[in-house]
């Protein structure tokens, strides 16, 4: 690896470790989003090895994100089985490489992430 993919590398590192739990959320849900969406794409080019490993890729970050759930929180539970639902749905995306069930994951995927995205804005703001 050269030198400026090291550097690059180590900057998305550094970012991570120093991320607050909001931000750190909000980078999974932007990640998942970009693996799901370059799945579809990999997909309807009927490029199998890249949509396997870009959805496998958002396997392992819905998997993270259900195991980051914590029973104190009385939502827990529904957005558990909403990350069973979306897990399931990408294997099968995948075993089918059914371009139309990952596109279906994406429309799932958007709405929570910007949700996302808008509690860690009001965390940062000191509105939640």
């Amino acid at each position: 690896m050269n030198a400026a993919l090291r550097a690059q590398q180590r900057y998305r590192e550094d970012a991570i470790l120093s991320a607050s739990p909001e931000r750190l959320v909000t980078m999974l849900y932007d990640r998942l989003l970009l693996d799901i969406e370059r799945a579809e794409t990999a997909q309807r080019a009927a490029d199998w090895t890249e949509a396997n490993t870009q959805l496998q890729h958002a396997q392992a970050i819905v998997a993270e994100l259900s195991s980051s759930l914590t029973d104190d929180w009385s939502g827990s539970a529904g957005l558990r089985s909403l990350y069973v639902f979306l897990s399931q749905t990408l294997i099968g995306a995948n075993i089918g490489r059914d371009p139309e069930r990952t596109h279906a994951c994406r429309e799932l995927v958007v709405p929570l992430r910007d949700a996302w995205h808008a509690a860690a804005l009001a965390v940062v703001e000191g509105r939640a």
